[in-house]
């Protein structure tokens, strides 16, 4: 079998999580695009989307999403999931994406202790941070401007913002059912809200919401059984995660599969049916002794389903390729097959390539070749 059959093989199975029928492997990874203007998306956005379910995208999940809390997101043009404008144009959104033949989930976000790293905010807002703290600073892309306005401690979370941010989610999951989404998905990494409740550097709670790594996940897994009962047994959940944080490159969440279990089986017994497992090389292992990546071994772990993404047809990951200003597309495809031959992982995302060549599938299909990422070019405008 040629190299090309071997791909056509791995990416083109179907998949059904749920409610949700996917034709192939292939996901549109997140990515913070900032084009809805009042956190209002407009028909280029519709059309952006789109273009990548008629390219044959199994499933789109958009960008981070804005909670209706006030310091959900810190950029006015990222979307938000409420308002009547809003949800109006989230509706033109997916029924743009299903009438190209697609499948469309949001990315609900909540920035959490990274509040303010995108623009300057109202300093009368007060960051959700667990116990008060932005996070050590190590290895970062942050300027270090941002970084010492961020590090200050501030008030930590009381039990009325901890329920007003669950109300929130749950609000907004109902929101993103109403108008048509085919599922859900959830920012649980990075460093963001969720993730900083797992982090032990940003959780130093001693009540119920802090302690040992079980403590410490009782809060993403309510915000994950809350929209599970909001939404009913149909529509599935998606969860990123990651080790590394964008206050600490370095940071790790697990240091063996054994602490990952830990972590990610009460998400998975919360509702999570596929876990996302974001590292700056999908193939990286996870853990010595194992070539396992952190999707195989979040699938090892929990049994639920699980989505590689980190690099894929590039040769650098997204910091890197930042800070040198360039990333040379590679073809790092027959890994990505052999893993999904393996059932190692589910899904593959794709974030930057995505970007380039909105039909992506169907290059990856004829195996042309890919479309080199340029990225003044593909980051500054929604084409």
């Amino acid at each position: 079998m040629s190299a090309i059959d071997t791909l056509r093989d791995a990416l083109f199975k179907p998949l059904s999580i749920r409610s949700l029928d996917l034709p192939n492997r292939v996901v549109m990874s997140p990515m913070t695009r900032a084009a809805s203007p009042a956190g209002v998306p407009g028909e280029d956005v519709a059309a952006y989307y789109a273009r990548r379910a008629a390219g044959g995208t199994g499933l789109v999940v958009t960008e981070g999403v804005a909670l209706d809390h006030p310091s959900s997101v810190d950029a006015s043009r990222v979307p938000r999931m409420h308002g009547e404008e809003a949800l109006t144009g989230w509706r033109s959104v997916v029924d743009s994406v299903h009438a190209a033949g697609g499948r469309i989930v949001p990315q609900l976000w909540h920035v959490g202790p990274l509040w303010g790293a995108m623009s300057r905010v109202d300093p009368a807002i007060t960051p959700m941070r667990p116990s008060g703290h932005w996070g050590t600073p190590g290895v970062t892309s942050y300027p270090d401007e941002y970084v010492a306005r961020s590090t200050p401690s501030t008030a930590p979370m009381t039990d009325a913002d901890i329920e007003a941010v669950i109300a929130a989610y749950v609000d907004a999951a109902r929101n993103a059912v109403a108008v048509g989404m085919d599922g859900i998905a959830l920012h649980g990494g990075h460093g963001y809200l969720l993730d900083a409740f797992l982090w032990d550097d940003t959780n130093t709670r001693t009540d119920h919401w802090g302690g040992d790594q079980v403590a410490r996940s009782r809060f993403p897994a309510q915000v994950v059984a809350e929209i599970r009962r909001a939404i009913g047994a149909d529509l599935p959940i998606f969860f990123r995660f990651s080790q590394h944080k964008q206050q600490d490159y370095t940071a790790r969440l697990a240091a063996t599969p054994a602490e990952l279990e830990t972590v990610l089986a009460p998400l998975a017994e919360a509702g999570v049916d596929v876990f996302d497992a974001s590292a700056r090389r999908f193939h990286e292992p996870a853990f010595a002794g194992s070539d396992l990546s952190l999707a195989g071994w979040a699938k090892k772990v929990t049994g639920a389903r699980s989505m590689a993404v980190g690099s894929v047809g590039m040769g650098a990951p997204l910091r890197e390729s930042r800070l040198a200003g360039a990333s040379e597309s590679v073809d790092n495809l027959d890994e990505v097959a052999r893993r999904l031959e393996a059932e190692e992982f589910d899904l593959i995302a794709i974030g930057r390539l995505h970007l380039a060549d909105p039909g992506l599938v169907e290059t990856l299909r004829t195996g042309a070749p890919l479309v080199q990422f340029d990225r003044p070019a593909h980051e500054g405008a929604l084409v």
